[in-house]
């Protein structure tokens, strides 16, 4: 090949190549309310508790690790995941119980709350990735079509990175007149892409929207944001509490485990069910992701530290992120909920459940899985050994 074009910077060619899947900078107003946040600090928006949000560690290390062949085999099941034929049928008639939850794969969930619904996240693309030739690529396909959902309420997006926030299923969305919750600065890629302002509520932490009979909150959340060639840092990262007439819900997005998730609970719960992140943690980047035994323990003090509603594992399954086994995230966040004595759902991709009713526990993915080391399970304790008690002594003094 040859030309001017051939010539420019591979960077350059890269964002020529695909420029609309970066988004927009937030600008004018949008970027004034930024400057206004008392979450944004030093030109760049500050998590609630301090946080690496770069790979910790030795490089070369985390290379070898994530490149090993060995590795690689087991960061895939060995086998078709076993999707549910979900259909049209199986989310029209409302829940029973007036909730219920769809696992559409990694963070994406249907959540139908009390006459309305609302769509987590939702990533119908082929690849996490602003390329359709290169990135993560799905391991499962999606469980239905998008147009196939029917009527959606709303739409939250808990940050902006590739396997949350999906160029491609954002644009499917726009003609179907839903509305959108975002964090702060999120909007400008929505608006970009061609989503009315009108129909985007853009949140700070601790904000709320009304939709419908619905209140959204942006609650706190311990990450980072991105998806350009530049990471300004001037998009928020959020989790969500949905409270309907009847029901509480709350989506973690991506996050560290921090000290806020009691204060969330304390303001908003108890919930009836929670959707926590348990997948794509490392010991590389500690501090932006949680690890199934963490994601527990968010539940439970989003919960007032007591086991309470089900809590359904996301963020795993649905594309290779991380160094960890495929099948690791769901053997560890059922023995962590056994050791709580807290209920936890797991349903296969695309099979709705109602926390209220019978909660999906099938380990599923033990079929299509090598098997599992479980590091995080303490050793049975050794017994002590019996010793016999020595026989007292005669004290022949007293007979002195």
């Amino acid at each position: 090949m040859s030309g001017a074009g051939s010539l420019l910077p591979l960077r350059a060619r890269l964002r020529e190549l695909r420029a609309d899947a970066f988004g927009a900078d937030p600008a004018g107003e949008r970027m004034a309310r930024i400057r206004r946040s008392p979450n944004f600090a030093d030109g760049v928006f500050q998590n609630p508790e301090g946080a690496r949000t770069r790979p910790s560690g030795s490089t070369v290390e985390f290379a070898k690790q994530f490149l090993a062949k060995e590795q690689r085999a087991r960061r895939a099941p060995t086998g078709t995941i076993p999707v549910h034929p979900t259909t049209l049928a199986d989310i029209a008639k409302p829940p029973a119980t007036g909730l219920r939850l769809t696992w559409m794969g990694h963070s994406s969930v249907l959540a139908e709350i009390d006459g309305r619904r609302v769509l987590f996240d939702p990533v119908w693309g082929e690849r996490c990735s602003p390329f359709p030739f290169a990135g993560p690529k799905r391991l499962h396909p999606v469980p239905l079509p998008l147009a196939a959902l029917g009527t959606v309420d709303v739409v939250v997006i808990s940050h902006d990175h590739y396997d949350h926030l999906d160029m491609p299923t954002i644009r499917d969305l726009v003609g179907t007149g839903t509305v959108f919750a975002v964090p702060l600065g999120v909007g400008a890629h929505l608006e970009h892409w061609g989503v009315p302002a009108e129909r985007i509520h853009e949140l700070d932490w601790n904000e709320s929207a009304k939709v419908n009979d619905l209140t959204l909150t942006a609650t706190p959340a311990r990450h980072f944001c991105g998806r350009g060639l530049r990471n300004q840092q001037h998009t928020l990262w959020a989790s969500w509490v949905v409270a309907g007439a009847g029901h509480r819900i709350y989506h973690s997005g991506d996050t560290g485990y921090f000290g806020g998730f009691r204060d969330i609970g304390a303001e908003h719960g108890p919930f009836d069910a929670t959707m926590i992140q348990i997948g794509a943690y490392s010991e590389f980047w500690p501090d932006i992701h949680m690890t199934p035994a963490e994601g527990l323990r968010a539940h439970l003090d989003l919960q007032g530290g007591a086991a309470h509603g089900v809590i359904m594992p996301i963020h795993w399954g649905t594309f290779n992120l991380a160094p960890h086994a495929w099948a690791e995230p769901g053997e560890w966040t059922l023995d962590a909920a056994e050791e709580a004595g807290q209920a936890v759902a797991v349903p296969r991709p695309g099979e709705p459940f109602e926390p209220a009713g019978t909660v999906p526990a099938d380990p599923w993915w033990r079929a299509i899985s090598a098997p599992v080391a479980r590091p995080w399970r303490r050793p049975a304790p050794v017994p002590a050994p019996v010793v016999a008690a020595p026989e007292a002594d005669l004290d022949l003094a007293g007979e002195r």
